[in-house]
């Protein structure tokens, strides 16, 4: 996990004791997701499927203003080597612009097999094939919250 934090407002105990929001970024769709540090559990929240910067942003700011996060996690796309590619890079400055624009601290988080598990879990559900376009990317960004909690677990 790397943590951009700029203004250095990471408070382990403050940022635990509070709700997420998770982001599985893509060049033209972000899923998103919600949970809280409490309960270890992560919800699918929307998709946002729009490739307009600021159109995404107003989406996200209203997402911030209802729901008051503490830390923002952003699952960080890298190959199955664990290289770096143009995605990534796309990705890492939106995690920055998240900090930037929120004062929040961002969470990245390697997202390898997210898809996967998402449309595994998906399958479990009985929706199936193109049923799973509209929800795919927040069933993503869910798994990608989840990993984060499981994590953070693992760690005490």
């Amino acid at each position: 996990m790397q943590l951009i934090d700029n203004e250095k407002v990471y408070n382990q105990a403050h940022v635990q004791s509070g709700t997420v929001l998770a982001f599985d970024f893509g060049e033209k769709r972000i899923g998103i997701a919600v949970g809280e540090h409490l309960l270890a559990s992560a919800s699918p929240l929307m998709t946002i499927d729009n490739e307009s910067n600021e159109i995404r942003f107003q989406m996200i700011t209203k997402l911030v203003n209802e729901w008051q996060p503490r830390l923002l996690v952003v699952g960080l796309p890298l190959s199955l080597d664990g290289s770096e590619h143009a995605v990534t890079q796309l990705c890492k400055k939106f995690a920055r612009r998240l900090n930037g624009r929120f004062n929040l601290p961002v969470a990245l988080i390697d997202e390898r097999y997210s898809s996967a598990a998402a449309s595994q879990l998906l399958n479990e559900a009985g929706i199936r094939g193109r049923a799973q376009k509209e929800m795919l990317d927040q069933v993503a960004a869910q798994t990608i919250l989840q990993s984060y909690f499981d994590q953070i677990a693992n760690q005490v």
